[in-house]
């Protein structure tokens, strides 16, 4: 392998590994919770010998060696998965089709327009917002449509800010909108995701995600959430339930299966989906907003619609965080159950 390509994947290789282990032991233990979801940090430790075997055998200039004709894999291979070890033409049929079709989804991730559209659905009202805290950011938001042609809802946060996050973003859209009209389940959908993403050598940080799937008949609503801040759901008689992870951070994990949970929408019901730079907005004191405030302003704004609801509280955070400027993007949905 050419001296220069082996630096380039060593050097993302070792960002990639800094940037887990700096989080593993930087972050409270509650975030982590959230974050790694059932799997306990046992999983991002098995990431982290993952990270370690591919650096150790960069040092020894074996990185994507085939173990069939001890020649070097393709680059383009080992900066899409690293773990990348037997030369295409030695693959067997089926294992070259799959891998045929991987490169085929990156091509058209790379070609693929991001347009936004916000569609109708039957008993649901939706509003949105989406602000960067500087020119471009990593948040996302979409709404889908699955192989049953039932509606998704998908929000995201891409660990990082600026440019390298809003790059990610866009290749996370682009590949949601490509996977996801191939499946109907949202588990399905993230773990082809995460399949797609965990080592991929351009991905040195992770992505939280949470999607869910709404049919329109059943008013059921079936989610994977991938270590995304729970989303509120906010009952009409004013309980609220928070709709927790069913599996890690897209990257963060070795891991192949998501579970999915469900609960069903009634009339009169809110559900609000969000990202760090809400609760994490600080005031002077250095005080977050925080989960309490918003449910507090979940049962005031109670029966209110939602874009009533997303404006007063943009007011709220700009009223409590003053004149700092946003340390985090911001990424707000949120939806009515009607009749």
């Amino acid at each position: 392998m050419e001296p220069s390509v082996l630096q380039r994947l060593k050097e993302n290789l070792v960002q990639q590994r800094q940037n887990l282990a700096g989080w593993l032991t930087g972050t409270e233990a509650q975030k982590r919770e959230l974050r790694l979801g059932p799997l306990g940090e046992g999983a991002l430790e098995d990431h982290l010998r993952t990270l370690d075997t591919a650096l150790q055998k960069a040092d020894e200039n074996t990185l994507g060696l085939c173990t069939v004709c001890h020649d070097f894999v393709e680059t383009s291979r080992l900066e899409m998965d690293y773990t990348a070890c037997v030369c295409i033409e030695h693959l067997t049929g089926e294992e070259r089709s799959l891998l045929e079709s991987e490169l085929e989804l990156s091509q058209k991730v790379q070609r693929a327009l991001l347009p936004l559209h916000v569609p109708q659905i039957r008993n649901l009202e939706v509003a949105a917002f989406s602000q960067p805290a500087h020119i471009v950011g990593g948040d996302y938001f979409d709404f889908l449509r699955l192989k049953d042609g039932s509606h998704a809802l998908v929000i995201a946060d891409v660990m990082g800010k600026g440019m390298p996050a809003s790059m990610l973003m866009a290749s996370l859209q682009a590949s949601l909108r490509i996977i996801a009209p191939e499946n109907t389940e949202p588990a399905d959908v993230v773990a082809r995701l995460n399949h797609l993403f965990c080592h991929n050598i351009r991905l040195t940080k992770f992505v939280t995600l949470f999607l869910a799937r709404y049919d329109e008949n059943t008013h059921q609503l079936t989610y994977c959430n991938a270590g995304h801040n729970p989303p509120l759901l906010q009952r009409r008689e004013g309980s609220i339930e928070t709709l927790r992870p069913t599996g890690a951070a897209i990257g963060l994990a070795e891991q192949t299966l998501f579970h999915q949970n469900a609960t069903s929408l009634r009339p009169g019901d809110r559900l609000l989906l969000y990202t760090d730079g809400v609760v994490e907005s600080v005031n002077s004191a250095k005080e977050e907003f925080g989960e309490n405030r918003l449910e507090d302003l979940l049962r005031e704004t109670m029966g209110r619609s939602p874009q009533h609801f997303i404006t007063t509280l943009r007011e709220r955070l700009q009223q409590f965080t003053g004149a700092a400027t946003p340390a985090d993007d911001t990424t707000i949905i949120a939806v009515n159950v009607g009749d």
